[in-house]
């Protein structure tokens, strides 16, 4: 499948579980896999036809700061929601890394969702 990709996009956000956590913006990568209802063979050279992918860049930033949440589970879910319903996709998947423990590269999550 045609597959659009913004790799580990860097979002700030308060996000956490303790109040103290949730204070102080953080950075999250974001990485998502988009899948567009129609084949970039179908595109003509256009970018009407297809997902811009520096707007939903500005609009998965905009969607991250706009207000707190306790878990970055509930950020993926907020950000398929918002492309499927605003952009012409089969199907999204949305992966966040937060860098909070100790001896750990990241933690993560992982959804996929389609219309």
């Amino acid at each position: 499948m045609d597959t659009i990709e913004i790799r580990r996009l860097r979002v700030i956000t308060h996000i956490g579980v303790p109040d103290e956590e949730r204070s102080s913006p953080q950075v999250l990568l974001v990485t998502l896999r988009m899948i567009p209802t129609s084949g970039f063979d179908a595109l003509g050279d256009d970018i009407s036809r297809t997902i811009n992918y520096y707007d939903v860049s500005l609009e998965i930033e905009a969607l991250a700061a706009a207000r707190p949440r306790q878990l970055i589970e509930t950020l993926a879910t907020d950000i398929a929601r918002h492309l499927l319903d605003n952009h012409p996709l089969k199907r999204v998947a949305v992966t966040i890394e937060k860098h909070i423990l100790p001896n750990t590269e990241c933690v993560a999550v992982h959804i996929e969702r389609e219309r």
